[in-house]
Parts: C-alpha cells; structure tokens; sequence
C-alpha cells in the first residue's frame, strides 16, 4: 500500500511544533524554579500535595502530540485508492510551467514554484482520459512532457524540473505559450487548453498577442497567478555556499505577482485567469467545473485511479486529545475526594495555600 503525501509545503509548521516543544519545557523549569525559591523544598511539597506529579507531566506530551497529528493531517496523507468512472473528454492540455528564479521567492510556502507543480499535481488526479503535456520556460521554452496520456510520466517529469539558473529574473510566457500552441498535435479546432502558471513576471515576450494567436486555433489559454501582488518577497539565491538574496545594481530585488498582465493574457485566449495568490486555490476543481466543460468533447467514459485522502484519521485522534487535556484536571483523585468529603481537610489545605 502506497503511502504519499500531497501537500508537504505544510512541512514547515514542525518548527511551531518544535518552538512549542521548548517553549512548554522552558515553562515547567521556571514553574519549578520559582516555586523552590519562593516556598523552599517543605512549603513547596505542601503546596503541591493536591497536585499528581503524572498528569503535570502528561499534559505537555498530549499537547505535543495534537500538534503532531494536527500537521499531519494538514500534509494531506493518501493511501490505498479508488476507482471513479468519468466521462472522456478528449481534452488536450499543455500547461506552460514558468521556471524562472522570480519563482522562488517565499511569499507562498514552500515557494512559487513548488505550489505551481503542486496545482498540475491536483489537476492530474481529476483528469478523466485528457491528453497532457508540459512546456517549461524561463529564456527559451523546452517540450518537456509531449501530449500523452500517461500521467505518471508528466509526474516523474515535474520531480525532476528545477528553477532555471539564468541570471536573469523574469520569463518568457509569450515564447512558451507559442512553444504549446505549436506543439498540439491534432489538426482539429477547439477542444484544447493551455494553462499557464506563473507570476506574471515577464521579459517582453509578447504573451498577450501569443495568447490572441492561440484562441484563433482554438485553442483557450487559462492563466494561474501565484504570489503576493501587494508586498511580494524576495529572490533567494546561494554563492559559495552562502545564502542571500538576489541583487541588482547593489539593491535587493523584490518579485511582485502581475495580475494585470495575466488577466490579459487570459482574457486574449478566450480563457480565465485564476487568481490563485497566496492562498491554496483548488486548481482541480477549477478545471473540472469551468475548463474541461468549456473545452471539452464527450468521447465516453473512463476509469480513473484516485488516492484516497486520510487526514481524517488523524483529525479524530487529536480532537480526542484535546478533550482529554481539557477534561483532566492536575489534582490527585483520592485526595480531592478526601477534601470534598470532610471541609476541615479542605480548609486546612486552603490555608496551606494562602
């Protein structure tokens, strides 16, 4: 049984659950500190004698393992699979990756380009017998992936497409839109899409007249904008084994989405630009319910494979946990009970305390 997971950029939240795992030791230290030297060794056992030493010790690892659980889930696990009928569209689709090194900038976690491959990723689980293919660009656009309908060919290809190390920022989006255009195989009008993923970053390559050539073969071009169009992010780059950021001129370059070029892009190939940003878009839902309808043709149907998702399973456990953390108190049971039977005990406990 195949295990995988479908979301790793969630992977970054174990620092919270590292920084959380300190931050709940530190505590318990300066609680046992302060208490030493404020009450000494005696007053201090008598303080705490309503207190089970066990479950003060617990509580912190139930805290720990719901966050543990929490993140897991959020990495989406999928095992086992299952298989869904579809109907056949008889869709071409070539999606033009944008590899260029504005698409490492970190305002989208991991980066931008990662959440690119991962939205083709979502889009290959709702395909239903569409041919696809992938063009990549950042100077000259390359046919990495012709049309095909092995999808496990185009995955293993987007595990090994890397960021483009030309010195230069931007993209090419015009050159790849016309390098897709070019390489659709089927003489036939309509019935193909092009799907463009980047930030918008180009380099004058004349993408939205690319685009208006396209949609008069019929074919559509659908746009996905990935990143912060307000603030943006830095370019990370690596010299001599340091890290740092991407320069020109002596100043740090800030990569910004360009929105507006994109809708344009879109708009010119008779397609949608899919604001996508910095949030989690599902792209697969967007293609199944407004790009395969809009370019597709009924060729029958087909059997799929689908992984099965499975964070439910660990989203029950760490409620659980939580419940139990809220539902357990500190105090010894035996004792609380002594005390709630005989109001002298509690008393005397009382002015222990104070």
């Amino acid at each position: 049984m195949e295990l995988q997971f479908n979301n790793l950029d969630n992977l970054f939240w174990l620092w919270a659950i590292l920084a959380a795992g300190i931050t709940l030791l530190m505590a318990a230290k300066m609680r046992n500190r302060a208490l030493q030297r404020f009450a000494g060794n005696k007053l201090a056992r008598e303080l705490t004698i309503s207190s089970s030493p066990g479950r003060r010790r617990l509580r912190p690892w139930l805290i720990m393992a719901t966050l543990i659980l929490i993140v897991a889930a959020m990495l989406d696990p999928r095992w086992g699979v299952r298989y869904q009928e579809l109907q056949r569209r008889g869709i071409d689709v070539f999606f033009v990756l944008d590899t260029s090194r504005s698409m490492t900038a970190q305002d989208v976690k991991p980066d931008r380009f990662d959440r690119s491959k991962q939205y083709i990723e979502d889009i290959l689980e709702s395909l239903g017998g569409d041919r696809v293919g992938l063009v990549t660009v950042a100077g000259d656009p390359s046919i990495t992936v012709p049309l095909t309908l092995d999808y496990s060919a185009l995955r293993l290809a987007l595990d090994e497409t890397g960021i483009s190390t030309g010195r230069r920022g931007g993209s090419l989006i015009g050159d790849g839109i016309r390098e897709a255009t070019e390489a659709f195989t089927d003489d036939l009008e309509d019935h193909k899409a092009i799907i463009v993923l980047s930030d918008g970053d180009d380099m004058d390559s004349y993408p939205i007249e690319a685009a208006a050539q396209a949609e008069a073969k019929g074919i559509r071009v659908y746009t996905v904008g990935i990143g912060n169009a307000a603030e943006g992010a830095r370019i990370p780059v690596t010299n001599g084994g340091q890290s740092g950021w991407l320069t020109h001129e002596g100043e740090q370059v800030w990569s910004q989405l360009k929105p507006e070029l994109l809708q344009d892009i879109a708009a010119a190939g008779g397609g949608l630009y899919v604001p996508a940003g910095t949030s989690n878009a599902d792209l697969a839902e967007i293609y199944e319910q407004t790009i395969a309808p809009g370019a597709g043709r009924n060729q029958g149907t087909a059997t799929v494979e689908r992984h099965i998702p499975r964070y439910r399973w660990l989203v029950l456990p760490a409620i659980l946990l939580l419940l139990l953390d809220s539902f357990m108190g500190q105090r010894r049971r035996r004792l609380a009970r002594q005390q709630a039977m005989n109001p002298q005990l509690r008393l005397a406990a009382q002015g222990a305390v104070a």
